[in-house]
């Protein structure tokens, strides 16, 4: 947890930019019946059936200090496909980056193993090299501030019936191009200080 925060009191710097990375599965929804149109002072009306059409995998990749974000929509949530996201953050997002710090959880499909499985072994030694690896703990994926992003994007753009993967990427395009037209840079206020307070009681206790 600490070392995670200390990341987060670092300057911005472009050429050792600060990434956090994050993904969620989102449902797929169809309409059994054509929804009523719009009537004057009146809202469309959905019936209450619905179709389940699978789920798709959102990728969420944020630059809090720069107010950037990307999210890569995808079929499956697998290490080839989170090895693919660091090859695009690597060789697409940041081509000019001397070095890319990654804050990320610790799922077992985001290692630096992982890359390996996808790559020849020194496509996959290119990419380690590139990043500065941070992990959140167990139970602290709170601390990744990509799930603040992916918690906006839930609100503001999951949170309805859509049908499929491409009106998924469709509708995510579009929430992402307007939230980084916005530059909504994360202001994050959580320190050490206030970890070593707030959470005392997952620290151990020392006799004196």
């Amino acid at each position: 947890m600490e070392d995670v925060l200390s990341v987060y009191t670092r300057p911005y710097d472009p050429r050792v930019p600060q990434v956090c990375l994050d993904e969620t599965s989102t449902q797929l929804l169809r309409d059994v019946r054509d929804p009523l149109p719009l009537a004057l002072a009146q809202s469309v009306r959905v019936d209450t059936e619905y179709a389940r059409g699978g789920v798709v995998n959102c990728c969420m990749v944020c630059e809090p200090l720069a107010g950037r974000r990307w999210v890569t929509v995808t079929e499956r949530r697998t290490k080839r496909d989170w090895a693919h996201q660091i090859k695009t953050l690597v060789d697409e997002h940041y081509p000019e980056a001397e070095r890319i710090v990654l804050v990320q959880d610790n799922l077992n499909t985001h290692t630096p193993a992982a890359l390996y499985e996808a790559f020849a072994p020194e496509e996959a030694k290119r990419l380690t090299d590139k990043i500065e690896w941070h992990f959140t703990p167990k139970h602290g994926s709170w601390l990744n501030m990509a799930e603040i992003e992916l918690s906006a994007l839930g609100r503001q753009c999951l949170d309805r019936r859509l049908p499929d993967a491409a009106t998924v990427a469709s509708e995510v395009a579009a929430w992402v191009a307007r939230r980084n037209s916005a530059s909504a840079a994360i202001d994050w206020r959580f320190t050490t200080d206030d970890a070593r307070i707030k959470l005392k009681r997952l620290y151990p206790s020392l006799q004196t």
